[in-house]
């Protein structure tokens, strides 16, 4: 497993990137790479909704019956159910094509909104995985050029959230991640600390 890495900003909020699985993460909120019918499926989306549990699914179906679907680079928010995190908030990731049919905005989008929802509910912590990067084939490299400078400029001007995690599946995905982080911190300034995690967070 690899060791975390935590960029502290100078306003004390912090941005972690782990390797490790989504569900039992103890922050404020978890990000499901949902698909548009919010109504389950593989991947990410399948394990938050069987380790949740009814409640997540009964929520999800109150959502669709008022929005109809949740259109690629939205999110709403439901409650955690039986999960650690008290709201789940799903977003829905653009399928790849080759990145010619806007992929990149509505993945930024997907952070951008699910950063929103969460500092609307007045959360401290959010934890996203990789969106998209799974049966949408988003490749993992671009979309961490994608992820990482999305959350932190949401991260640096919100008003509630504090600690949002990256929580990675598999060795290929954390690489990626660490990868943008350590550039950004490089090229941000000396205000801007990347440093190990020795008491690693919830993996």
């Amino acid at each position: 497993m690899s060791t975390p890495v935590r960029l502290r900003l100078p306003n004390g909020r912090e941005l972690v990137v782990l390797e490790g699985n989504i569900i039992h993460q103890d922050t404020d909120a978890i990000v499901n790479a949902a698909n548009s019918t919010l109504m389950g499926g593989g991947g990410v989306d399948g394990a938050i909704h069987y380790a949740g549990g009814p409640a997540i699914l009964e929520d999800c179906k109150r959502v669709i019956a008022q929005i109809g679907s949740l259109p690629a680079g939205q999110a709403v928010a439901t409650t955690g159910g039986k999960l650690a995190a008290r709201h789940v908030i799903h977003t829905v990731g653009p399928i790849w094509s080759g990145g010619y049919y806007g992929e990149p905005d509505v993945l930024e989008s997907c952070y951008r909104e699910s950063m929103s929802r969460a500092d609307e509910l007045r959360l401290h912590s959010v934890a996203f995985p990789s969106i998209s990067t799974g049966a949408y084939g988003y490749p993992i490299p671009l979309a961490a050029e994608i992820a990482i400078p999305a959350v932190l400029v949401a991260l640096q001007s919100s008003t509630n959230l504090h600690h949002v995690r990256f929580v990675l599946f598999g060795g290929e995905a954390f690489a990626a991640y660490h990868r943008v982080l350590k550039h950004w911190a490089e090229t941000a300034g000396a205000d801007y600390q990347l440093e190990n995690v020795l008491n690693p967070v919830s993996q």
